[in-house]
């Protein structure tokens, strides 16, 4: 049995509603979509300068952005300490919805 279904969560489409009502706050939100777009900045700007030392700044963008979010605004313990690797494709995919207007900025 895979760690996420011991967790009570068979599959990201399960694991994802959970996801979003861990993430009411807007402010919240917000942190996240900074952190992740910084994120992916950095990310960008590897490659383009191939300099790798800027993709340490990757988690530090992104975790710190987010875990305020959590500490501050929403007052609960980030998804990413129990579920990493839905938790990761949930920002990406809230990132998404956000900047296509599904979920408000």
């Amino acid at each position: 049995m895979n760690a996420q279904r011991q967790a009570g969560f068979a599959s990201f489409s399960e694991f994802y509603p959970f996801y979003l009502a861990e993430h009411r706050h807007r402010t919240s939100r917000r942190l996240h979509f900074i952190g992740t777009a910084l994120g992916l900045l950095a990310v960008g700007w590897s490659v383009l300068s191939l300099n790798p030392w800027w993709l340490l700044l990757v988690p530090v963008l992104g975790y710190g952005f987010a875990w305020s979010g959590h500490f501050f605004f929403e007052k609960n313990r980030p998804a990413t300490f129990r579920h990493p690797l839905y938790s990761l494709i949930g920002d990406y995919r809230m990132f998404w919805q956000m900047l296509t207007g599904r979920i408000p900025f």
